[in-house]
């Protein structure tokens, strides 16, 4: 029945498509490609009901998603989210767990402490405004009065553990943690992976509560149904979780992990090619590699969407494809876009002196910036959480990695390339959203940020050694 549901979902979230450019045309259907399924939670040819604000909105619900999907299994669900923070899908994994399935999962460490257990003094500013938004999300009738019957339905992580849903973190292996456990995915069965560029929260999906004008971070989910992929995601779970919460430091996270080479799987027909990160900067798997020959082999075009873009290793090989005569867009999330370590803005053309007047080490502009480059659009508060490439209309990368050497060599992360020129429209469609309302090139924004730091650094400017 779960197949069912699953594809009844799909149907109500994905039956029509953007019309190209002629307005007034019917919209175009495309076809998801055999076994593989993708949804798009800001995309505007769908809608759903937010259970945030409680009005219709564009988009597909990722969260009923992976609820419908959960609920589906009836032997095993794997959970490796940095952060898990909705009540409706806590309480769908304990409902499994009730009926007999193996739940077991693994989260950040940051995010793994019930935010209802925690004492306001002890929280950091980060901290209390991330636990003001999760008390808002928890105040079900918004009457701004937060019941303890309330709060304690509200914490997702709470109900997970007083559920006796076995959890732990990236600090099981005896450290501080990984740089962050990044990872975006569940294992179903043995057969089904979800994974894509969303965390499990009302910020990642749907938007703050409070905060109606939000939508939510611009994200997008992955539905795999694989034996072959299901087991490569399951072998990186084993290695995370050890002997789980049982009191042996013999879980792995980071470099412990050791990590491999990118290994391929058949979803259907469509080759996947899955890296699990991080590698040390002496390996040459590690996920920058990987990335740098993706982009050195496009012929045509690349589309970036991109949360972060710090690697100038990327930066170089982009401005070789340009100079080669490949059309390139990209798509920066304007908070990171504007930052002095962005390699937008060598794109751009600009350089970007640090509060030490210090400029990135090996910055290297580009002589000649980018015309194809702009920030999109958002509520205030949301985020293009996208980390997705389509390289000459047929292979897609994406997964939670980050475009950054944080995510290459700290990190447990996710890197997909993904062969499928029909699962290409797809993320095309969605960067085409974006371009279409895209502010390019040099914005007020950053430009207001270049002239605040001449005015203060002159031509005292100095790189970074």
């Amino acid at each position: 029945m779960w197949k069912y549901a699953f594809i009844k979902l799909l149907i109500w979230c994905s039956a029509c498509s953007h019309p190209g450019r002629i307005v007034g045309a019917k919209p175009a259907v495309l076809i998801q490609p055999h076994e593989l399924t993708v949804l798009f939670n800001h995309r505007e040819q769908a809608g759903y009901i937010s259970p945030i604000s409680g009005r219709w909105r564009p988009g597909d619900d990722l969260e009923q998603a992976l609820i419908q999907a959960i609920k589906s299994s009836d032997k095993e669900i794997l959970v490796a989210m940095q952060e898990v923070s909705l009540p409706d899908v806590a309480g769908a994994l304990i409902e499994a767990r009730n009926g007999g399935v193996e739940v077991k999962v693994v989260l950040e460490n940051n995010y793994s402490r019930p935010w209802s257990w925690e004492s306001i003094t002890t929280l950091t500013s980060h901290q209390r405004q991330r636990r003001n938004r999760l008390q808002r999300l928890a105040d079900r009738d918004g009457d701004g009065d937060l019941t303890t019957t309330e709060a304690a339905s509200g914490d997702a992580v709470a109900l997970l553990l007083e559920a006796g849903v076995p959890l732990i973190d990236d600090t099981a292996d005896g450290s501080r943690g990984s740089g962050l456990m990044h990872h975006k995915f569940i294992v179903i069965d043995r057969e089904i992976v979800l994974t894509g560029s969303a965390n499990t929260t009302s910020s990642g999906i749907h938007g703050d509560a409070g905060a109606p004008s939000t939508r939510g971070n611009i994200n997008h989910l992955l539905h795999f149904k694989s034996q072959q992929l299901a087991e490569l995601f399951r072998a990186e779970f084993q290695r995370m979780w050890g002997d789980g919460p049982g009191g042996q430091p013999d879980s792995r996270f980071g470099l412990q992990k050791q990590s491999g080479p990118a290994q391929t799987a058949l979803v259907g027909k469509t080759k996947v090619q899955v890296l699990f990160a991080p590698h040390s900067k002496r390996n040459p798997n590690h996920g920058l590699n990987v990335l740098e020959g993706q982009l050195a082999n496009a012929e045509q075009s690349i589309d970036l969407a991109l949360f972060v873009f710090s690697a100038q290793q990327l930066a170089n090989v982009l401005r070789e494809r340009a100079e080669a005569g490949v059309k390139i867009r990209v798509i920066a999330d304007p908070g990171f876009a504007s930052r002095p370590f962005s390699e937008v803005l060598d794109l751009l053309g600009v350089g970007l002196p640090d509060q030490n007047c210090k400029l990135e080490q090996d910055n290297q502009p580009f002589p000649k910036p980018l015309r194809g480059v702009g920030t999109p659009r958002l509520a205030r508060g949301d985020k293009l959480h996208h980390k997705f490439a389509v390289i000459d209309n047929k292979k897609v990368i994406t997964g939670s990695f980050n475009w950054s050497p944080s995510a290459a060599h700290t990190n447990d992360e996710t890197l997909l390339v993904i062969h499928s020129p029909q699962l290409a429209k797809h993320f095309t469609r969605e960067m085409d959203r974006l371009w279409d309302t895209a502010e390019l090139g040099i914005t007020p924004h950053i430009q207001r940020k270049l002239d605040r730091q001449k005015i203060r650094c002159g031509d005292g400017v100095d790189e970074k050694v």
